[in-house]
């Protein structure tokens, strides 16, 4: 599972970087007041995604994609935090620093970075997302779950 995940990642990564630069790129350096900030959200809730705009309001595809992906994946309300980049701009480049990934949606399991948009697609679709989450333990309890786990305790 980390390999193909990883190997997506690192395939990503690289066509978003230009073979030859003609000029010295604009770096900016990740604050600590920033990276704090990046740390707390992170560590808010197991299961944490950084979009444009809010889970009932996104503003923009990637971001509806994103959090229907964790709706059909079943995640606990109570186990997910969304924080909307459009609202701290200086949140939104330093995240790209953080996790070394240029675009936003973001997703993090556990504290753990797992991609964007397109990580969860491909994740979703082969089904390493729902093998994660549910090893996680951040899945809402279904019904049919919750009347098997009560009849097991007894």
């Amino acid at each position: 599972m980390q390999s193909s995940r990883a190997t997506l990642q690192a395939l990503h990564r690289q066509a978003f970087r230009p073979a030859l630069f003609k000029f010295k790129p604009l770096i900016r350096h990740l604050s600590a007041e920033t990276r704090a900030t990046i740390d707390k959200a992170v560590a808010s809730s197991p299961v944490v995604l950084f979009m444009k705009g809010t889970p009932d309001l996104p503003q923009c595809g990637f971001s509806r994609t994103s959090i229907a992906i964790l709706g059909m994946q079943g995640v606990d309300p109570n186990k997910f935090a969304a924080y909307n980049v459009l609202e701290d701009d200086e949140l939104r480049q330093g995240l790209k620093q953080y996790s070394d990934w240029p675009t936003i949606p973001q997703l993090y399991v556990s504290k753990e970075f797992v991609g964007g948009c397109d990580i969860m697609i491909s994740m979703h679709q082969n089904g390493e997302l729902s093998k994660l989450l549910e090893e996680k333990g951040v899945l809402a309890l279904t019904e049919t779950k919750k009347a098997e786990e009560e009849g097991n305790k007894s």
